[in-house]
């Protein structure tokens, strides 16, 4: 069994004077992909400690994004390699937002060598009719190119090979994804229709929404909530932090949960981790 956990932490430093360090040690997730760190890979792994195998792809830009994975040293798994250029950016400084991490089976005598690649991901929050809008666009794209090469791969595996894409899309996709689909839809970055169309077109090349294959067609479970108003309270929140895999992957997902924070002031981010345990 090997837990996963996706969460946009708002500032990694932030998250543990918050009490990130607690839900790690409640939860007890194998390996988590990590958004908006916003440190570099030192901080990072001080900020997990000894136990942990981290790596980091940190923005150029001081204080923006950044996305990182860790692999509990105890969970079975370790990590074999990492990439951070599969995924091209519109400029230089346009970083911190995909990263590829192959994990390894750790010796146990069986002779098993098969691989596990997660990918912690980031995409552009965007705003309607502005320059952000279209950098989220066409980062859209640029993953869509990524997602068909892992896809193809998979599928002329005859094993199917596995492969976890997880982090905050900043999309929704259905109305079931958004407390507030009316007042939003086709009028909010996020709700758009064009960016909608994407999510539909990696689910027909094969991709498997494991959150909402699991929970089924009910209402949410959201991962976000504004840290505006009464939002968490009310539980107004979206789905806009995803799971998505290879369909082997898929079937081996057994169990899913949102962890959210019993209270408002109890979060250390506006997200919540969403976490899958897979039975590899």
């Amino acid at each position: 069994m090997l837990k996963i956990a996706t969460v946009n932490v708002n500032g990694i430093r932030a998250a543990f004077r918050k009490g990130m360090d607690s839900w790690l040690e409640q939860s007890e997730p194998d390996v988590v992909l990590a958004q908006e760190v916003r440190a570099s890979e030192e901080i990072t792994q001080e900020l997990f400690g000894d136990n942990w195998q981290v790596v980091v792809n940190a923005s150029q830009l001081k204080g923006r994004a950044g996305v990182a994975v860790a692999i509990k040293k105890s969970c079975g798994w370790h990590l074999e390699s990492s990439q951070v250029d599969t995924v091209p950016v519109a400029v230089p400084q346009d970083s911190g937002r995909w990263l590829e991490a192959v994990l390894a089976r750790d010796e146990t005598g069986g002779g098993e060598d098969e691989r596990l690649r997660v990918i912690s991901a980031y995409f552009h929050s965007g705003e309607v009719g502005t320059e952000k809008q279209e950098h989220k666009m066409a980062h859209l794209e640029r993953i869509e190119e990524r997602l068909k090469q892992l896809c193809s791969a998979s599928s002329s595996d005859n094993n199917g090979s596995l492969v976890l894409v997880a982090g905050d899309f900043n999309v929704v996709h259905t109305e079931l994804d958004i407390k507030n689909w009316k007042p939003n839809h086709n009028k909010r970055s996020g709700v758009l229709d064009e960016e909608i169309a994407f999510l539909n077109r990696w689910r027909e090349q094969g991709w498997v929404d494991v959150v909402r294959a699991l929970a089924g067609q009910v209402q949410g479970p959201y991962s976000w909530w504004s840290w505006r108003g009464k939002a968490f309270d009310n539980d107004a929140g979206w789905r806009i932090d995803y799971q998505l895999a290879t369909p082997r992957l898929a079937e081996a997902a057994s169990s899913q949960q949102v962890d959210r924070a019993v209270a408002y002031d109890q979060r250390f981010s506006d997200h919540a981790p969403v976490v899958v345990s897979y039975e590899i």
